[in-house]
């Protein structure tokens, strides 16, 4: 299982899912560019010395992540998500993919995802800190997969 963010834009929600993928074992892939320069001092702040314990892949962009994703299935999480976080089945293979922090992705990365999720809130609220986000949805698909560390 792997965590992707697509174009992430603030350098410590990057650092502290570094954090939470390194304590759970499960690489991450950065799609470029991001809204920050990668040796930001807020990355490694909020990954503290975790960042060392974590497989970081970097892509260029989308298009080269896509290429070195094939074969495994890409589950967007978005606040359009067709799918209910708890009714998604979740594979070992899969790749997490998160979007940007303020505009999530662009219809294209949509189109491509294999199936998009949605993490349930209470009304009126729509979204949660993309660090919260990816640890609820990796501990939920690494339950179904027996996946924990």
């Amino acid at each position: 299982m792997r965590i992707a963010l697509y174009q992430p834009e603030i350098a410590g929600n990057v650092g502290a899912i570094l954090r939470t993928a390194a304590c759970l074992g499960v690489a991450v892939d950065l799609i470029e560019p991001m809204g920050f320069a990668w040796d930001d001092r807020r990355v490694a702040r909020a990954g503290m010395d975790y960042i060392d314990h974590v497989a970081i892949t970097r892509h260029a962009d989308w298009s080269t992540f896509v290429a070195q994703a094939a074969g495994s299935r890409v589950i967007l999480l978005t606040t359009r998500g067709a799918t209910a976080l708890h009714a998604s089945r979740f594979a070992a293979d899969d790749i997490l993919l998160f979007g940007q922090e303020g505009a999530g992705v662009p219809e294209a990365v949509h189109a491509r995802a294999d199936a998009r999720v949605v993490i349930p809130m209470a009304p009126p609220l729509r979204s949660l800190n993309l660090s919260v986000s990816v640890a609820i949805v990796a501990a939920e698909a690494l339950r179904q997969t027996g996946g924990w560390p």
